[in-house]
């Protein structure tokens, strides 16, 4: 499975209305890849906001069994 995040640094970000924070993964804006006209739009309001170096980045997650 794909995902998209936008990461700042070592940081990713959470979306919320239109208000960006600098968070861990576990607290992450995650989206599925349908949805990148809508990352590209946040990243540019990131960009804006006080984040200049953030980029989008594809979370790819593998599931197996313990």
């Amino acid at each position: 499975m794909e995902l998209l995040v936008i990461k700042s640094g070592s940081r990713y970000l959470r979306v919320k209305d239109d208000d960006c924070t600098a968070v861990g993964l576990d607290k992450a804006s995650v989206f599925p890849m349908a949805m990148l006209e809508t990352v590209k739009a946040h990243l540019a309001a990131a960009r804006a906001h006080g984040f200049p170096e953030a980029v989008i980045f594809r979370l790819t997650l593998t599931e197996t069994p313990l």
